[in-house]
């Protein structure tokens, strides 16, 4: 950290910076236009790019709480459509953010398809895949057969970081009026029993 401190506009110093681990926020900001657009530019901006998302996972994460508004966004749905959050407005919504890589979100799947044929009037479900290419997105919503709608994170902006999100599955409940009611990291049966004390 000290070396870094007192040679911002060396190389070596940027290649340091990756391994200071909790004093990485503080010495990054030090470096250099030379380091920034020298031979390690392209590492310079892959840290920056991660450090920026950290950032803005964090300031997100304070606005993601229970009670809050839940931030609107549009994204195109399976047919390249637009759909927007806000234009769900009136009945529950089930943000579901999964993947086809992610183990526990296809795990959970059954129980999903289950509580949406049980409270389909009431209840609309939003999946929001992450990380996925759209080919094995739509590939996977075929596959499994996911019968509600459906949008793809393309990443501008990024929903995920929008809503804080650091685990999936993560299933973000929004009320009729648009405010987060409760949110579920992972797949819980805690989420099963919410829906169900709400709609009993």
């Amino acid at each position: 950290v000290e070396y870094i401190r007192q040679h911002p506009d060396e190389d070596v110093s940027l290649y340091l910076a990756t391994r200071v681990g909790e004093h990485f926020e503080e010495v990054f900001p030090l470096l250099t236009e030379k380091v920034k657009n020298g031979p390690l530019a392209a590492l310079y901006q892959t840290l920056d790019k991660s450090l920026q998302q950290m950032k803005a996972r964090e300031e997100a994460a304070k606005k993601i709480v229970e009670g809050a508004e839940a931030p609107d966004f549009t994204l195109n749905d399976l047919q390249g459509k637009p759909l927007s959050l806000s234009s769900l407005r009136g009945k529950y919504v089930v943000l579901d953010f999964w993947g086809s890589w992610c183990g526990w979100c296809i795990k959970g799947i059954p129980d999903m398809k289950k509580y949406y044929e049980k409270y389909k009037g009431k209840l609309e479900i939003l999946g929001i895949d992450c990380r996925d290419t759209e080919e094995k997105w739509k590939a996977a919503v075929e596959k499994h057969e996911l019968p509600w709608l459906h949008v793809y994170n393309a990443g501008n902006p990024d929903v995920s970081i929008l809503y804080a999100i650091q685990g999936y599955p993560t299933k973000i409940v929004v009320d009729p009026e648009g405010k987060i009611a409760k949110i579920v990291v992972g797949e819980d049966p805690a989420f099963y029993q919410y829906l169900d004390e709400l709609f009993k």
